[in-house]
């Protein structure tokens, strides 16, 4: 299809179609996996668009392409990791200019700016991104990005993309948004005014737990060739049964969400109504604090919810450690539910910052099991802590 084809698509076919020419060779419906280091050249330095599986790869292209048809861009680039997509990305930041960044994101990201990035001479400010006067207000003259997640993890804060873009852009700042909670099937910042869209893709768009992998998201070409340099040179890219497996993960990502929305919404419910919680966090739920900005940025509140309970830290591990069909593991996204403490786990690198997570506090990604059932399971779960002394 050509690009004006995929343009007029509405996103479960683009899921289903962006990137998955028929192969010309064998007429395989699927993206072949292009399992080889190197290719054949024509003659001397002439070769067929491809000539070193670091630089590119055929089954990684066709990912490329339908990452970037999803989220309504011009330019994809995939990863061997979300946190080599967001290495990558800042390697356009030099020494002597600032990131502002959210003060509540992934354990991951903190520690890559504050322990990693830091020492090479780049500086970072941490806010409350969900307020733009505060982001206007941290803004320096030498700042350079400004780095958005929203929802943000683990407290899904939201923040409003396009004023934010307009306040990076009127200081001659990027606007990056980490949109791995949102997935292209609910959110495309890029329209909103981002300049990139990272992902990590083993979460959402992978959905299924077997795959690890990253993805930056642009419209800038030049910036994009810059990027390309530094995709090859740097050299963390994916496989191509990677690249087979998160292809094959976009195809149903689309059906994916809305039945991750819909039970999350569910399960948020239950546990605002039971006795044993304190607060849940949900963008679905009208007494979140930007629910009036996820009915209009977003096309679906998500599959992420956290919670707190009354009896704080140990009724927390009590809960985690008493489901049977959550799984208690790091990771999100996947068709199967996961609960998690993000304060020793995903989040561990943030225990002595200014970003520190309540130690109470349980992050679960609701799957696309019955939502009766998963219910059922967070009840009994629940029972531990009031049977507890």
């Amino acid at each position: 299809m050509n690009q004006t084809e995929l343009d007029n698509l509405h996103f479960e076919s683009l899921a289903v179609h962006a990137g998955a020419e028929p192969d010309p060779l064998t007429g395989a419906v699927m993206t072949p996996i292009y399992q080889t280091s190197t290719f054949a050249q024509v003659d001397v330095a002439q070769h067929k668009g491809y000539e070193y599986a670091r630089t590119d790869n055929p089954t990684r292209t066709a990912l490329q392409t339908a990452l970037a048809a999803l989220e309504r861009g011009r330019h994809a680039l995939a990863f061997a990791s979300g946190m080599a997509a967001i290495d990558t990305l800042l390697r356009l930041i030099k020494p002597g200019e600032q990131v502002v960044c959210g003060n509540d994101v992934y354990g991951g990201t903190y520690r890559l700016f504050d322990k990693v990035l830091r020492g090479y001479g780049l500086s970072f400010s941490f806010v409350d991104t969900t307020d733009a006067t505060a982001v206007a207000a941290a803004i320096q003259p030498h700042t350079r990005l400004v780095w958005l997640e929203t929802p943000t993890n683990p407290l899904l804060k939201l923040s409003d993309i396009g004023a934010v873009a307009e306040i990076a852009h009127a200081h001659g700042a990027w606007l990056a948004v980490d949109n791995t909670f949102a997935s292209p099937a609910l959110q495309r910042p890029l329209m909103r005014g981002a300049d990139f869209v990272i992902h990590s893709t083993t979460k959402y768009i992978g959905g299924h737990s077997d795959v690890v992998g990253g993805a930056i998201v642009l419209n800038d070409t030049a910036v994009y060739e810059q990027l390309k340099f530094l995709q090859n040179a740097v050299g963390a890219v994916p496989g191509p049964l990677d690249c087979f497996l998160t292809l094959r993960g976009v195809k149903t990502l689309a059906l994916r969400m809305q039945a991750h929305c819909r039970n999350a919404m569910l399960v948020a419910q239950f546990l605002a109504d039971h006795p044993a919680v304190a607060e849940v966090y949900y963008p679905g739920l009208d007494s979140h604090p930007q629910y009036a900005l996820a009915r209009q940025q977003m096309s679906g509140p998500g599959g992420m919810v956290a919670f707190t309970l009354h009896g704080g830290e140990a009724a927390a591990r009590r809960v985690a450690r008493h489901t049977r069909l959550f799984t208690l593991a790091e990771s999100l996204g996947g068709v199967e539910s996961l609960i998690e403490l993000p304060a020793p786990m995903t989040h561990a690198a943030v225990a002595d910052s200014p970003l520190a997570i309540d130690p109470g506090l349980v992050r679960i990604s609701v799957g696309i099991e019955s939502a009766y059932d998963l219910i059922e399971d967070l009840r009994q779960a629940l029972r531990a802590v009031e049977r507890a002394p």
